[in-house]
């Protein structure tokens, strides 16, 4: 049995799913099980809490040979990220009372720098956090997940994406969610390893060539085009993260674009991507 966070979500979901493809049995905590019916249909043994419990994560976590953690995604945090780290709090201690064979943690590439990282900082304090935690652990840390382009799919018919990467020819770490569902799967239910390890997970991958394979799937051409830096909290805003919030977000986006989501970081291991952002605009389409 193992424990699957988030598993409503896409990394969650994709790591259940690989995990069950390989007749595995998986756990959820769940806040609401009327969103993890298709889950409960599947054979998923739901627990009720959530991640800003540390009792319901404790009872999620007896008796699992491993457990997938996360932080939810939070795009506007508050300043000094109390919404991370009150998770990040909860898990150590449940972790704590109910140790378990091994634990998989979804990171993200920069997440080795305790600052500058903007929204990245958030996982920085998770892997800090778990430093002294005396379990197997795996940080999986993530590239850009191609799905954040899919609103491509809707606003490139004039044969343009906007980007904030900029220059757009610039390559950094980028995979898909069904890659890292698969990552994590692998680690929860392969061989137990030692101590703490990273794996950056991912291709390096340019904005140009996203927008290119964006071409392929819709039969057009596509070009990439950086939104100018004064226009980004407009831009963010148009996404949905409330006006004046956006700091954090700019704050990743100017680190990225100045190589911290780069790979090849000492002491870590790299696993690349097998999915391409075309096989992401191809599914969801």
């Amino acid at each position: 049995m193992y424990l699957v966070m988030g598993i409503t979500g896409k990394v969650g979901g994709a790591a259940a799913t690989h995990l069950l493809a390989q007749g595995r049995r998986v756990r959820a905590l769940v806040r609401d099980r009327a969103k993890a019916v298709r889950w409960m249909e599947q054979g998923v043994e739901l627990v009720d809490g959530d991640w800003n419990d540390a009792a319901s994560i404790e009872r999620a976590l007896n008796g699992v040979a491993g457990a997938f953690v996360m932080l939810p995604p939070i795009w506007a945090p508050s300043p000094d990220f109390r919404e991370a780290r009150g998770v990040i709090a909860n898990y150590i201690q449940a972790l704590t009372r109910a140790p378990v064979p091994r634990v998989v943690a979804l990171s993200s590439m920069g997440a080795e720098r305790p600052s500058g990282m903007g929204l990245i900082t958030a996982l920085s304090l998770l892997e800090q956090g778990f430093r002294d935690l005396p379990l197997p652990i795996a940080y999986v840390r993530a590239g850009g997940f191609f799905e954040n382009f899919l609103y491509g799919l809707h606003v490139a018919q004039g044969g343009k994406l906007p980007v904030f990467n900029d220059p757009t020819s610039r390559k950094s770490t980028m995979v898909a969610t069904h890659d890292i569902g698969a990552e994590i799967a692998r680690l929860l239910s392969g061989p137990v390893w030692s101590g703490h390890r990273a794996i950056e997970l991912g291709s390096m991958v340019s904005a140009d060539e996203v927008a290119a394979q964006l071409g392929e799937v819709m039969k057009r051409h596509v070009e990439a085009v950086a939104v100018p830096r004064a226009g980004w909290q407009e831009a963010f805003e148009q996404f949905g993260i409330p006006k004046g919030q956006s700091g954090p977000a700019e704050t990743m986006y100017e680190a990225v674009n100045a190589g911290g989501m780069d790979l090849g970081q000492m002491g870590t291991e790299h696993v690349p991507g097998a999915t391409s952002a075309r096989d992401v605009f191809a599914a969801a389409r």
